[in-house]
């Protein structure tokens, strides 16, 4: 049996990722519920890429139930671990992020190096900073319609369900320090693999801190000492105090087995730094220390965010909640269901494409035929889909192109956007009321992604014909360009005939242009009009180029 956190690596047994893994989960017929885990420390924001956490977990929990398995996904807040530095930006329970100038910041930097469940929440609503961070992932999970439980460390511990896996570590500590120390440079043959949090100050201590362990009694002896935190220094109260195993809380490398133990953790993916790091370690201490096997593990690439890697602590995020603003909770998720042993961008400029490729995925999975795909992007597809939509729907959604879509954002006008998503046969004759109302629903996403990105989409189409007045000759150009649409040209069809009517009429290109954007968007410039042009309405531009409407 391997520990290999590279499941990806190679050939598949399935042509869906999730369905791979679902398949070596099963071999090793795990007792159910099978129980897959995500997780992450408290850190600034939680941002899309922290969603890796849950959502892999996700499509394979789809998977296995599917295969009628029953399946608890869990998320740990890792929330006893110590604030070792304040974040230069926070997020409030809508998903707003915010600077540190916006909050409490005080209640951050007076609490360094204590557990984030022992900080006072920023925003004055929750009852710590660890328990604001773990509702904001609730949200976002809530958000993508996945069904998580959230369990906290800090709850963890304080209830005694460490209790016994701690005894043990502490009981054979020798054995435990030497696994380690094939993984870890300075583990000394003083190491005890405890941090008890001290009594007077609140820090959460180092290892270094135990002066002695009473198994017995359940406790250790402690001195407060100084806390190592990235480039500075935590400095320790020097307290010396009595600290039970719930007062504390154990080392990363022992924490994370310690979780698959009391959790009884079948399947875990995690980000590729631990996969190289505190994975081997942690599969090691399972098998020789806890004489147990590990969760089949698998290991993601990260996601950058317009090619940028994801910063927390710096405010380089995007949240889920943000996301949805300008794209289909439907979308989103189908961003999870590509291969994660490949790095990917989420780009906000380029959403558009990421739209589009879910549209053809869409397709597939409903035995549409699509340009250029291979059989596996099919059979992927059939698989992925139904874990993507709340419900499979019996028929294809109806979808408008979301770059038209944008278009028709341009306009307030509910029965113009039906009208020219009709004229353009993105909405069939005989679609529903319902369907139409959901195709139509698109409109919002993409009219806040071209306000977002200030695209060339972000314009506003004049309902009324605006107050505005032409020479003879370009009132002739504009009939010309009228006569043009009115024949039903293609839309680069009709920009090269702005130029050509333009100089058949002895105008400047620019200044025909000009008038067309005036007419329209009651401005001096916006899209490449003659594409435009194209989509809108047939009948309504040839009017409002003839200044009759």
């Amino acid at each position: 049996m391997t520990d290999d956190p590279y499941i990806l690596a190679g050939s598949q047994s399935r042509d869906f990722w999730a369905e791979s893994v679902a398949d070596a989960i099963d071999e090793r017929d795990p007792d159910e519920p099978i129980v897959i885990k995500g997780g992450i420390s408290p850190s600034g924001v939680p941002h899309l890429g922290n969603m890796n956490e849950i959502a892999r977990g996700y499509f394979v929990a789809e998977a296995l139930r599917e295969r009628g398995r029953t399946v608890r996904q869990i998320f740990t807040a890792d929330d006893r671990d110590p604030l070792r530095k304040v974040p230069r930006k926070l997020a409030d329970l809508d998903g707003n992020v915010v600077g540190l100038g916006e909050v409490d910041a005080g209640a951050l930097g007076r609490n360094l190096g204590k557990p984030y469940t022992a900080i006072p929440d920023p925003f004055g609503c929750c009852e710590s900073y660890g328990a604001h961070f773990s509702n904001l992932i609730e949200r976002s999970a809530e958000l993508l319609d996945i069904p998580v439980e959230t369990v906290s460390n800090t709850e963890r511990y304080e209830s005694g369900a460490f209790d016994d896996v701690i005894h043990h570590l502490l009981e054979h500590r020798e054995q435990a320090r030497n696994v380690l120390a094939q993984y870890q440079e300075k583990v000394d043959d003083d190491y005890i693999p405890f941090r008890p949090i001290c009594a007077e100050c609140g820090h959460v201590t180092e290892t270094d801190a135990v002066q002695s362990v009473d198994l017995d009694a359940g406790t250790v002896e402690y001195v407060c000492t100084d806390v190592e935190a990235g480039k500075q220094t935590i400095e320790g109260c020097g307290h010396e105090g009595t600290a039970t195993f719930q007062e504390g809380k154990l080392p990363w490398r022992f924490e994370w087995p310690a979780q698959w133990q009391v959790l009884d953790v079948d399947f875990e993916p995690f980000g590729k730094d631990h996969a190289e790091g505190s994975w081997p370690s942690g599969a090691d201490i399972t098998r020789t220390v806890f004489d147990d096997t590990p969760p089949v593990p698998m290991a993601y690439e990260w996601f950058t965010l317009d090619g940028e890697p994801f910063s927390s602590s710096a405010g380089h995020v995007i949240m889920v909640q943000d996301v949805l603003e300008f794209l289909e909770p439907e979308v989103l998720r189908y961003f999870f269901t590509k291969d994660p042993s490949r790095a990917r961008d989420f780009s906000i400029e380029r959403a558009d494409q990421l739209v589009d490729e879910f549209d053809r995925f869409e397709a597939l999975a409903f035995g549409e035929s699509t340009i250029g795909h291979v059989p596996d992007e099919r059979a992927r597809a059939e698989q992925a889909y139904p874990a993507i939509v709340d419900e499979t729907p019996e028929a294809q959604p109806i979808r408008l192109p979301y770059t038209f879509a944008a278009v028709l954002g341009m306009t307030d006008d509910s029965e113009l956007r039906e009208k020219m998503a009709r004229r353009q046969e993105h909405i069939p004759e005989d679609a529903s009321e319902s369907a139409v109302e959901e195709a139509l629903g698109r409109v919002e996403y993409a009219r806040t992604w071209a306000e977002r990105t200030d695209n060339a989409y972000n314009y506003r189409l004049a309902t009324d014909l605006p107050d505005a007045e032409f020479d003879d000759d370009t009132e002739r150009a504009l009939d010309g360009l009228a006569d043009v649409v009115e024949a039903g040209e293609d839309g680069e069809a009709i920009q090269s005939e702005i130029f050509e009517t333009a100089r058949e009429h002895d105008l400047d290109p620019g200044d025909l242009f000009a008038a067309g954007y005036r007419l329209f968007f009651d401005t001096e410039q916006g899209p490449k009009l003659g594409p435009f042009l194209a989509e809108l309405d047939r009948e309504f531009v040839v009017r409002r180029l003839r200044r009759e409407e």
